[in-house]
């Protein structure tokens, strides 16, 4: 039984992007509404937080060091965060002062596959895209609300994706080897839950895990789609996880003050927190 703690109260609106730097041994996240990214390190307890220019929706890093970036102004390289020059590369949505670019992953080929959401979580205005190491994107998908969910099973042969307003998590087949999907189904239904997809990963047995937003818990499924597992989580927003550590065996969670009611401050003192189990 996986229990969930406290490590940052970060106080985050919007705690998104965690992902863990094996080199560094150190996790790392985004505050999208806060416009800022941060790290955690576990060994001595330390966070940092950088102020970013813009909304960081997710971002992943670079073989030769740095980061890159899915901002509201598109793609972005960000090579020192303290030093904070950044060198935009493309904006895959020019004309679409609505959206902004949200939850992003690479493949094991070194692809940054990110979509868009519509800001005010209503119409499907949004865009599943792929930037490729040389630098060229392309539009894979569209017709979405809310991106999220991106990952991919061990074998590379299946691509997980969620339209969190569409109350949905898709699976598609995965072409590693040409970075292409097809075959797009629906994987999980969210419809007839209390709450919905939002950020996930995948362990090494194949199985998803998804923080189940306005829910309390993190969820995990076979892939098959069959549930498995319910981890309860201190705050009604958990907004993604991923695992960490040296052995890659703790569950890290993120999560958001940004949907809480009048009160619920009360009854709930560490949304926004990072937690860990």
């Amino acid at each position: 039984m996986i229990e969930i703690e406290c490590v940052v109260e970060a106080n985050d609106i919007l705690g998104e992007g965690v992902i863990w730097n094996t080199e560094e041994r150190a996790l790392y996240w985004c505050d999208n509404l806060k416009s800022n990214i941060q790290r955690f390190d576990p060994a001595t307890k330390t966070h940092r937080v950088w102020p970013m220019p813009e909304e960081v929706g997710s971002f992943v890093f670079r073989e030769k060091g740095g980061i890159c970036a899915a901002m509201k102004s598109g793609f972005a390289f960000i090579d020192d965060l303290d030093d904070l020059t950044i060198n935009y590369i493309t904006d895959p949505e020019p004309n679409s002062p609505q959206t902004r670019m949200n939850d992003g992953k690479c493949d094991r080929r070194g692809r940054f596959w990110c979509g868009s959401m519509d800001a005010a979580l209503k119409d499907p205005l949004a865009s599943l895209y792929k930037l490729e190491p040389d630098l060229s994107c392309h539009k894979m998908d569209e017709n979405i609300i809310c991106s999220n969910g991106m990952s991919w099973s061990p074998d590379d042969k299946t691509m997980y994706f969620a339209d969190t307003r569409a109350e949905s998590v898709y699976a598609y087949d995965y072409d590693i080897d040409d970075g292409t999907i097809s075959n797009k189904r629906v994987f999980i239904s969210t419809a007839d839950m209390p709450g919905r997809a939002d950020g996930a990963t995948v362990d090494t047995e194949g199985n998803y895990w998804f923080a189940h937003i306005h829910d309390s818990k993190i969820l995990k499924y076979d892939a098959r789609g069959e549930f498995l597992q319910a981890i309860d989580v201190p705050v009604k927003q958990p907004t993604m996880c991923t695992f960490g550590g040296d052995n890659l065996d703790v569950l890290y969670v993120t999560s958001a003050t940004r949907f809480m009611e009048p009160g619920e401050e009360k009854t709930q003192p560490l949304a926004g927190s990072l937690f860990a189990g």
